[in-house]
C-alpha cells in the first residue's frame, strides 16, 4: 500500500520539503538501505585490498581489470530497460486501483429499493451487502497480504459475519477451477436473494425498474471483480522480472570494480581525483520492484 503524505507537505516551502526528504515510512531509504549497506561493505573491502594488500604488479593487474569493466559497463542498457519496466509496473499498478470493485453504488440501490423498516427487509439488505463483501474478499485474498491476514480461511469469514455456516458448507462443496476461482459464487447467491425479496413484495418495484438497476450494477461490479482477478491470474512474465533483476545486480557488481578510485599518479582517464567512496554511483542504486501489487503490506 502507498503511504499518504500530501497533508504533511501541502506547501513547497524549504522546511516542508526537507521534512518530506527525511521521511522514513514508505521512503526510498527504507527500500534501499539493505542493498546500500551490502554495496558499501563490499566496495570498502575491495578498496582496502587494492590499497593495502596488493603488491605493485597485482595492483597494475587490478587496475586493468577495473578499466576494462568500466569501459564495458555501459553495454548493459540498464536505464532503458529499467525505465520501461518501472513504467509498465506503475501503469499496471494504477489500473488495478482504478478497477477495484467498490460496493457503494450497489448498497445505495439496495437501500433505495428495499427500504422497509421491518425485520425482514433489514435481513435482506444485510444479506445482499454480505454477498457483495464476500465476493470482494474472495477476489482480493489471492494477492492482497492484508486481506489474507484478516481472512486466512473461510472460518474467519464466518466469525466476522461475512458468511454463514451453511454458506460456508455450500461454498466448500463447489469444485474450484484454479484458474477461475469461486469469487463469482456470492454474485449468484445475490441474484437468488434479490429475486426472493421481489417475490415477497419487499421491493417497491411494480414494473421491475429497480431490479434492472440493481442487476445492471451487479454486472458492472462483476466485471470489476473479473478484471481484478485477471490481474492476479495473468501476471508479469517472470522471465522479464528475472532479466531486470539480473541486469540491475550485474551492473552494480561491475560498479564495485569500475568505480574504484585508482592510482592518480598513473593518469588513468577519469581517475584524476582520489576518492574513497563512489557518491554518484550510490545515487544510481535502484529500489527493488516491490509494488507489483498495490494491495501489498
Amino acid at each position: 500500500m502507498t503511504v499518504r503524505y500530501q497533508t504533511k507537505v501541502e506547501s513547497v516551502s524549504f522546511g516542508r520539503l526537507g521534512k518530506l526528504l527525511l521521511r522514513w515510512r514508505g521512503s526510498v531509504y527504507k527500500l534501499m538501505y539493505r542493498e546500500f549497506c551490502i554495496f558499501a561493505v563490499l566496495y570498502a573491502i575491495i578498496a582496502a585490498v587494492y590499497r593495502m594488500a596488493l603488491n605493485p604488479t597485482q595492483r597494475t593487474a587490478f587496475e586493468k581489470i577495473c578499466i576494462y569493466v568500466e569501459e564495458n559497463l555501459n553495454s548493459v542498457p540498464l536505464t532503458f530497460v529499467l525505465g520501461f519496466y518501472v513504467s509498465f509496473i506503475l501503469s499496471r499498478w494504477w489500473e488495478q486501483l482504478i478497477a477495484y470493485p467498490w460496493p457503494d453504488r450497489m448498497c445505495y440501490l439496495i437501500t433505495h429499493w428495499i427500504n422497509g423498516k421491518d425485520e425482514r427487509s433489514y435481513m435482506y439488505r444485510r444479506q445482499l451487502a454480505r454477498y457483495i463483501s464476500a465476493a470482494t474478499i474472495f477476489v482480493n485474498r489471492p494477492y492482497s497480504v492484508l486481506t489474507r491476514k484478516r481472512f486466512p480461511s473461510l472460518q474467519h469469514m464466518v466469525d466476522a459475519g461475512i458468511l454463514s455456516k451453511e454458506e460456508k458448507v455450500l461454498f466448500d462443496d463447489i469444485i474450484e477451477i484454479k484458474e477461475h476461482g469461486k469469487f463469482w459464487v456470492p454474485c449468484v447467491w445475490f441474484m437468488r436473494i434479490l429475486d426472493q425479496a421481489r417475490q415477497e413484495g419487499l421491493m417497491h418495484d411494480p414494473v421491475g425498474v429497480g431490479s434492472k438497476q440493481i442487476l445492471d450494477e451487479l454486472l458492472v461490479f462483476r466485471a470489476s471483480l473479473g478484471r481484478n482477478w485477471m490481474f492476479n491470474w495473468v501476471t508479469i512474465p517472470v522471465s522479464y522480472t528475472q532479466i531486470i533483476t539480473i541486469a540491475t545486480y550485474t551492473y552494480f557488481v561491475g560498479c564495485l570494480f569500475a568505480r574504484q578510485s585508482l592510482d592518480v599518479t598513473k593518469n588513468y582517464k577519469g581517475h584524476g581525483v582520489d576518492t574513497y567512496f563512489p557518491i554518484f554511483t550510490i545515487l544510481q542504486v535502484r529500489p527493488r520492484p516491490l509494488y507489483i501489487v498495490p494491495y501489498s503490506s
